[in-house]
């Protein structure tokens, strides 16, 4: 009996061994990046476990106290307050400037070339920087900014006046340049804390599961959808209700309160996920052991010539160090900033994704989304406020239904066919918005991007009319307002601009144009959120983690150079009858990101057959 007992045990244990190494070889899969080994849970697995989870009493206060939960408060709170102040600073900027724009403009310059130049140092701060410190200080930074730049503005429209007669009006402009920079350092701020958060810290808090990843990133884009409606609205209403005083005020009151709650719940994820505070090696480090190992290979294959001597394969780098202290230290700060910048931009195109983030970034050259270009288009064709507002929220609806699109083709097709669906899904969508330019009650006039053609007609007879005639626009059609009007008849609600003293010429002969491209723009939404969950998540599975932040801000910095490009179009045709030439340009660029998108994909599935 005792023998039995034993030999009873003995297969017991070695059965359970055996299934406990069978669940682990099925719940990892280890990969290793910059010398950091990574674990993947199986989809499967997880979901049974959170199904489990859910039928246990309690769960719902433990959901609560999780780090899923205040990242999404967290994520929350600091969306909506971006949303508010990016909705209320334009408004604030053309408020003081009287009936200019100009300064709107200058601001978003300020932005797009702070953020395109700075991208690459700011994800090289994120990866040098310990989580909590970089997540804290982009936090106090950005909420920082933006209440003492609400201080200046309350100011400013308090005493504007008293403030104008100073310095023979030049404090005045002191005062604007105050803002514009404070607005500025918020927005990089923000940048900063974007990379940290949805670039970074999920991917921790997941555990490298991409099941799990994917529904974060989906319900963070969900939320960053709903803000985007409501915000604005919110804080619109109370600058109409109440006052502008009273809207930076309220803005204010925003944000100290966001940042003591966004303080506390993050310094709370960082003590429950213990990997946060663990951090990958520098990219120098890597750089270090990839040569070493480079070096040790040679040398076991064979090599006739004799390995280079640490010493000496340090003597050019030594040098180099001696001839950067020789000189000034503002210098030395100047050349090292650039050196960050040029091994960022390196370090992003020598990355297996860098055709993703690419095609990404061509996305951003477009007038087909809900901005003041294509509301202020819509105007002119009839539109009214209350109609575009409603647009908008149908759009959100479409946003969402883009992420709940993701999350089912992500299961079912993996993560790269999932972007060629929502890539073909987008640009079959956008066709319409194509059609619509040669729709019936269209406002798009070629002659007016061919002078020469028009100066040779004017040569024969009758033609002189036609020369004198060739940069007026008839007042029919709804063709006779430019896309961004006077201020003094514009009302800011919502992201919208509504106007009163509408012509009554500005009805089309036709809504067939118009009803075609928002249905396009509308439709395509599903398609273009899908497909940048998709690459947000390529670009969160493939980076290295030391390089994670770098290569995140030099992707910001390529969404707003490309973003650039679009105002550049809209300057360069600026009236009704070239929206259509900016509607073809804009999908003829949307077709060469997904171009690029299908070029990585055709690349990476051929990898894939290779090595099995």
């Amino acid at each position: 009996d005792t023998w039995h007992k034993i030999r009873h045990q003995r297969i017991t244990a070695r059965t359970e061994s055996n299934i406990k190494a069978k669940t682990m070889s099925q719940q990892t899969d280890t990969s290793q990046c910059g010398g950091i080994v990574v674990e993947f849970e199986s989809d499967d697995i997880t979901d049974s476990r959170t199904t489990k989870a859910k039928n246990i009493p309690g769960s719902a206060l433990i959901y609560l106290k999780g780090p899923k939960f205040l990242i999404y408060v967290s994520g929350a709170l600091s969306m909506w307050g971006d949303r508010m102040w990016h909705f209320a600073i334009s408004v604030f900027l053309i408020e003081l400037y009287g009936h200019n724009l100009l300064l709107t403009a200058v601001f978003g310059l300020v932005l797009a070339g702070s953020v395109l130049l700075l991208g690459a140092l700011i994800g090289d701060w994120v990866d040098r920087n310990p989580r909590n410190k970089v997540a804290h200080a982009s936090l106090f930074i950005q909420n920082t900014s933006v209440t003492v730049c609400s201080i200046v503005l309350m100011l400013v429209f308090s005493y504007k006046e008293r403030i104008e007669q100073i310095w023979d009006g030049w404090f005045t402009v002191v005062c604007y340049t105050v803002v514009i920079i404070l607005a500025d350092v918020a927005n990089l701020a923000s940048t900063a804390l974007t990379i940290a958060i949805q670039r970074d810290w999920i991917l921790v808090i997941t555990g490298y599961n991409r099941g799990h990843l994917a529904g974060m990133n989906a319900t963070m884009r969900r939320i960053d959808q709903v803000t985007n409606i409501l915000a604005p609205l919110v804080v619109g209403q109370v600058m109409t209700l109440a006052s502008n005083v009273v809207g930076c005020g309220f803005i204010l009151a925003w944000n100290l309160f966001s940042l003591i709650v966004e303080f506390f719940f993050l310094s709370r994820v960082y003590r429950i996920v213990p990997a946060l505070s663990v951090k990958p090696p520098t990219v120098e480090g890597d750089q270090v052991f990839l040569e070493s190992t480079e070096r040790r290979g040679l040398q076991e294959e064979g090599n006739d010539e004799p390995p280079e001597p640490l010493a000496a394969s340090n003597c050019k780098s030594n040098m180099h160090q001696k001839e950067i202290t020789n000189l000034p230290l503002c210098f030395q700060s100047f050349r090292r900033l650039l050196s960050t910048c040029k091994d960022g931009w390196r370090a992003y195109y020598r990355q297996p994704v860098f055709l993703a983030g690419m095609s990404l970034a061509f996305l951003y050259t477009t007038v087909l989304g809900f901005d003041c270009i294509t509301t202020g288009y819509a105007y002119t064709q009839g539109i009214s406020g209350s109609l575009l507002s409603l647009l908008m929220g149908v759009s959100a609806i479409t946003g969402l239904m883009g992420t709940v699109l993701f999350t089912r083709l992500r299961k079912l097709v993996g993560l790269i066919n999932t972007g060629i669906i929502s890539s073909c899904l987008h640009l079959g969508c956008l066709l319409l918005c194509v059609c619509s330019v040669f729709a019936p009650g269209s406002p798009m006039d070629l002659s007016l991007l061919m002078p020469y053609f028009s100066s040779y007609s004017s040569a024969e007879p009758g033609g002189m009319a036609s020369k004198k005639q060739k940069h007026t626009y008839p007042m029919t059609g709804g063709s006779n307002q430019p896309l961004l009007p006077d201020r003094s008849s514009i009302h800011w609600t919502n992201n919208t601009v509504l106007f009163d003293n509408v012509p009554s010429g500005t009805i089309p002969d036709s809504y067939i144009s118009i009803i075609l491209l928002f249905l396009g723009v509308i439709t395509a939404r599903i398609g273009l959120w899908c497909f940048d969950l998709t690459v947000t998540q390529l670009l969160q599975e493939t980076i290295c983690e030391s390089e994670r932040g770098v290569v995140n801000g030099v992707q910001s910095s390529m969404n707003y150079l490309m973003d650039l490009l679009h105002f550049i179009m809209v300057i360069s045709a600026p009236h009704p009858q070239h929206f259509g030439i900016l509607v073809i340009i804009s999908v003829i660029f949307i077709s060469t990101g997904h171009s690029m998108f299908f070029l990585y994909a055709h690349r990476a599935k051929r990898k894939h057959r290779l090595e099995t």
